[in-house]
C-alpha cells in the first residue's frame, strides 16, 4: 500500500471528530474558507542538514535510520511532505550536499513532489583538500587570495543551484573577531562588500542573494555582518537582487524581531526567514516551542506588511526552517516546526486590521492588545488540519509518522547506529 493510501486510512478514523472541531471554529469566523485557501498554498522549505540528529561539541546521539546521502535526504523530505503537504521544497548546503548528476537529482526530487529552494554556501569551516584556511574569516579576510577562494566557492554554489532549478543563494558568514584590536572593522566590512559584489555579478538575471546576519558565535567580540542594519547596508549597496535574510535565532535576547521584519518589508529588502526558536541564543530549537506569541507577532507584521505591498504570502519571500534536533526524531521535529509556522500564520490572518488601525489612531493600547490576543488565542488547528486534509495530507502528521512506523522502516533500511560521537 502506498504512503498516501496509508495516510488516508488513518484519516478516516479521525475524520468525524475533526469535522466537529472544524465546524465549531469556523462558526466564529467571517471567512474560514479564505484562510484555509491561503494555508493550502503556504509551503516551508526543509533544510537538508536538519534531517539527521544534531549535536553539540560534547556529543551526538544518533537515533538511527538517518539519511546517508542526498538521495535519502530528499526521500525523507518527501515523506514529510506527504504527511503535512507543506514541505514541498528542500534547501541544500554545499559542499555538505553535492548534487552529482543534477538531472537525476531533480528527477528524484520531482518524484516526491519536491523542488529545490535556496542553496547555501559554506565558508565557515575548512573542507578537505582546501588550499587556504578560513580560520580568520572568508569574505572579509585580510588576504585577498583567501577572499577569492571564498568568492569562487559561492559562485560554484550558484552554478550548482542553477542546475537544480534554485533561484537564490543564501550567504551566512562566521567572519569576525574574538579580541579587541584583532580586526579593523572598516576594512573587514569593505572587504566583505567587495567580495559580495563579485558574487552578485555572477548571479543569473532571475536570482537573488540573501545576506544573513548574526551577532555572535563562533566569534565573540565582533561579527562582520552582526545585525540587520549591517546586512541591509550591504544589500542596499549590492543592488535590487540582494536582500536581508532573518534567522529568528540570530538576535540578542529580547530583540524586537517583529519591528525589524516590518521595516525590512517597508524597504522591500526582506529576503525571507530561517525559522527556529531559542531560550538563550542561537539554540536552533523547534519553531514555536519557547515563544509562540513572538512568532505570531512576527507573522502579524508579515501579513500586514505584505498586504500593504500587495505581495503574495506564499511566494513573495522565502520561508525555511533552520534547526538542530539533538534529542528528538528529526522528521517529527520538522513536522512540529512546520505546524507551528502555519498556526502562527493562520492566527495572523485572523487579526482585524480595520479595528486595529482604528485603535492605533486613537492611542487605545488596551484595545490594540485585545485585538491581537483575540486572534492569538483562537484555536486555528482545525483550519490547519483541514488545509492539510484537502491536500491529501495527514490530519495529525506526527501521530501518522509514529503509527505508520516510518522511523522503524528507515532503521531497517539504513541501520540503527546509536553510538555517541563527539569531543
Amino acid at each position: 500500500m502506498k504512503l498516501t493510501e496509508k495516510i488516508q486510512d488513518l484519516n478516516d478514523a479521525g475524520i468525524s471528530q475533526h469535522r466537529r472541531k472544524l465546524d465549531f471554529v469556523a462558526a466564529g469566523l467571517s471567512d474560514p474558507e479564505g484562510i484555509i485557501s491561503k494555508l493550502r498554498k503556504f509551503q516551508v522549505a526543509i533544510p537538508s542538514w536538519a534531517l539527521g540528529t544534531g549535536g553539540t561539541r560534547f556529543g551526538r546521539f544518533s537515533g538511527g535510520g538517518e539519511p546517508r546521502n542526498l538521495e535519502e535526504k530528499i526521500a525523507d523530505v518527501g515523506v514529510l511532505h506527504a504527511l503535512n503537504r507543506s514541505g514541498g521544497s528542500i534547501s541544500l548546503h554545499i559542499p555538505w550536499d553535492i548534487p552529482g548528476n543534477a538531472e537525476e537529482i531533480r528527477a528524484h526530487a520531482a518524484s516526491w513532489g519536491l523542488r529545490f529552494d535556496a542553496v547555501n554556501s559554506n565558508t565557515f569551516q575548512d573542507q578537505a583538500g582546501q588550499a587556504l584556511s578560513y580560520k580568520f574569516g572568508s569574505l572579509h579576510h585580510v588576504d585577498k587570495s583567501v577572499r577569492e577562494q571564498a568568492v569562487q566557492h559561492n559562485i560554484e554554489v550558484i552554478r550548482q543551484g542553477e542546475r537544480l532549478g534554485s533561484k537564490a543563494l543564501s550567504v551566512w558568514l562566521s567572519d569576525g573577531s574574538n579580541f579587541p584590536g584583532q580586526l579593523n572593522f572598516r576594512s573587514a566590512f569593505e572587504n566583505t562588500l567587495e567580495s559580495l559584489q563579485q558574487i552578485y555579478a555572477a548571479l543569473p538575471a532571475d536570482w537573488q542573494v540573501w545576506v544573513e546576519y548574526k551577532p555572535f558565535e563562533p566569534n565573540f567580540y565582533s561579527t562582520t555582518i552582526g545585525d540587520w542594519g549591517q546586512s541591509l547596508l550591504l544589500a542596499n549597496k549590492l543592488g535590487p537582487k540582494a536582500a536581508t535574510l532573518v534567522d529568528l535565532g540570530h538576535h540578542l535576547p529580547n530583540t524586537n524581531i517583529e519591528q525589524i521584519v516590518s521595516l525590512l518589508l517597508m524597504e522591500g529588502k526582506l529576503a525571507g526567514f530561517h525559522f527556529n526558536d531559542s531560550k538563550y541564543g542561537d539554540d536552533d530549537l523547534t519553531v514555536g516551542c519557547i515563544n509562540p506569541y513572538q512568532l505570531f507577532l512576527i507573522f502579524s507584521e508579515l501579513v500586514e506588511g505584505m498586504d500593504v505591498r500587495k505581495m503574495d504570502h506564499a511566494s513573495a519571500i522565502g520561508w525555511m526552517i533552520d534547526a538542530s534536533h539533538n534529542v528528538k526524531d528529526p522528521i517529527e521535529d520538522l513536522l512540529q516546526s512546520v505546524e507551528a509556522i502555519k498556526i502562527a500564520y493562520a492566527q495572523a490572518l485572523l487579526v482585524n486590521r480595520t479595528e486595529l488601525q482604528a485603535a492605533q489612531q486613537e492611542n487605545d493600547a488596551v484595545r490594540c492588545q485585545e485585538i491581537l490576543q483575540d486572534a492569538y488565542r483562537t484555536d486555528v488547528r482545525p483550519l490547519v488540519a483541514e488545509a492539510r486534509l484537502r491536500e491529501e495530507g495527514a490530519l495529525d502528521p506526527v501521530q501518522a509518522f509514529r503509527k505508520l512506523g516510518i522511523r522503524q522502516e528507515l532503521i531497517r533500511d539504513r541501520g540503527s547506529d546509536t553510538v555517541a560521537t563527539g569531543l
